[in-house]
């Protein structure tokens, strides 16, 4: 592994960190698993939805050991490592790497802007594709695709009918109904779930659509 400078990760290199926390998975396929979630600081995204602004900037620079200790401190098998863009810190692979190491199911919520191939095989790959709501689809590396299986999931976040719409074209243009598992969720607040809902049924999509459990039980609060 290497950092943007083309020298290697070392096992002391630090990452920022804006939280680390425990709560149940909001989202995905292990949603309401109890999980440990490593939130890194930084994004190069500016999505019009973004409830997760705060991880912009700020946060604690922390060593591996002792982001490892962390999450160690609750008894769960399940940890996510998100942000942010995780994978905007080059140290992020190894920490994925070591909490693998440690038995940890892991996954990593990643904005699909950036390339996913240096992550550790043994890591669900939970990916966006930015949809023109978003206000970043030009940000979309789509060469990622073809490096995902069916352990990996793709993820829309959808704003409206034209972001559906888009959304179903970009599934059957690459076909991803093949290569892994699907998921679609409202964007929190500004369109009624059940509409979305009704669309994936009526078109027939093989994915799984999703509400964000967190927010279900506690509102729209950091955290959580």
């Amino acid at each position: 592994m290497q950092n943007k400078t083309g020298q290697p990760v070392r096992p002391d290199d630090p990452l920022r960190v804006t939280e680390i926390f425990y709560s149940l998975q909001g989202e995905s396929r292990n949603i309401g698993f109890p999980t440990v979630f490593i939130r890194l600081t930084g994004c190069p995204l500016r999505c019009g939805y973004c409830d997760t602004a705060y991880a912009f900037s700020g946060g604690e620079w922390m060593g591996l050991d002792d982001i490892l200790d962390k999450a160690g401190s609750w008894s769960t098998r399940y940890v996510t490592v998100t942000g942010g863009e995780p994978l905007a810190q080059q140290a992020c692979l190894l920490l994925l790497s070591r909490l693998c190491d440690q038995g940890y199911q892991v996954s990593l919520e990643t904005s699909g802007a950036l390339d996913v191939g240096s992550v550790d095989h043994r890591v669900s790959r939970v990916m966006d594709l930015k949809t023109p709501g978003s206000g970043e689809q030009k940000k979309n590396r789509y060469d990622n695709i073809k490096l995902l299986n069916r352990q990996d999931q793709v993820k829309f976040v959808i704003c409206d009918r034209a972001d559906f719409d888009w959304a179903l074209a970009k599934i059957q243009e690459y076909n991803l109904e093949v290569c892994c598992e699907i998921l679609i969720s409202p964007v929190y607040g500004k369109i009624e779930p059940s509409i979305l809902a009704e669309w994936v049924l009526e078109s027939g999509v093989q994915a799984r659509f999703q509400l964000q459990l967190h927010k279900q039980l506690w509102g729209d609060r950091a955290g959580r």
